[in-house]
């Protein structure tokens, strides 16, 4: 795919270390020849992400809490100051309180409700309304990371596939709103996969067997596929796919039960 994104500039959020979706994602932009800029939030991510940054050429991070409207004011100044435009946002941002990511959803709590919807779904919302204005010219794509608990049950998932149910909606209303300035948003669903954040759910071991053993791929995503699509939807290639939620997921999406081997 050499090539694809030349000449596009774009924002990477949620690198969390070298097994980050988010990561991936990024490995296959610069590959396909994008300029990257990364956002961390504090010092402890930042001088976990500065030398992958540097793997794929890029000097440009800024430290942005999405809860807190006057960082990402200013983590979008500087973007604006240093860029103008830009062609493509990857927004790879969710977080529940681990400890209410195992045993019934019944128990969720209000605080980490509101708290995992704030970060989860709505502040995609918040990172396209600031990343419009870059974007209204020449147009753009918005991405976001979704996953299949969001309209299934998936044990222990709990209040995230709340969060992602509202994250795919938002991403279908922001999609109608943007069209008509030539901004494309779509989601992307990978099935189980080994990050940091997978780590914390659950069962997520049992989880990524499953459906490694049974997808009609046989296997789980990998970053490479991930990163892949996402290139797609940010080169001319995507320039007509919107409102969508992609599976990445082996195929695992159509599945009504184990295979058979499996029941």
């Amino acid at each position: 795919m050499t090539g694809l994104l030349a000449g596009k500039r774009g924002l990477i959020m949620g690198v969390a270390n070298e097994r980050s979706i988010a990561w991936g994602i990024a490995k296959a932009m610069a590959e396909a020849g994008a300029e990257l800029a990364f956002t961390y939030q504090g010092e402890a991510f930042g001088s976990r992400l500065r030398p992958l940054a540097e793997s794929v050429g890029s000097d440009f991070m800024v430290d942005a809490d999405v809860t807190d409207d006057a960082a990402l004011d200013g983590a979008f100044a500087e973007l604006q100051e240093r860029w103008g435009t830009m062609d493509f946002l990857v927004h790879a941002i969710a977080f529940s309180d681990k400890s209410e990511l195992t045993g019934r959803f019944l128990n969720t709590s209000r605080e980490n409700f509101k708290h995992s919807l704030d970060i989860s779904a709505y502040s995609f919302i918040e990172v396209a309304r600031r990343a419009h204005p870059m974007m209204i010219d020449n147009g753009g794509t918005l991405m976001t990371l979704t996953y299949q608990g969001s309209n299934r049950v998936v044990p222990n998932y709990n209040v995230m596939g709340v969060a992602k149910a509202a994250l795919e909606s938002a991403t279908r209303y922001l999609a109608n709103d943007l069209g008509p300035e030539g901004i494309r948003v779509n989601a992307i669903s990978p099935g189980p996969m080994k990050t940091l954040a997978g780590a914390a759910i659950g069962g997520a071991r049992k989880t990524y067997k499953h459906t490694d053993q049974n997808a009609p791929m046989r296997s789980n995503a990998t970053l490479e596929a991930v990163g892949a699509t996402a290139v797609y939807l940010a080169s001319d290639g995507g320039a007509c796919t919107t409102g969508q939620i992609i599976n990445v997921d082996g195929g695992f999406h159509v599945l009504g039960m184990p295979q058979q081997e499996n029941l």
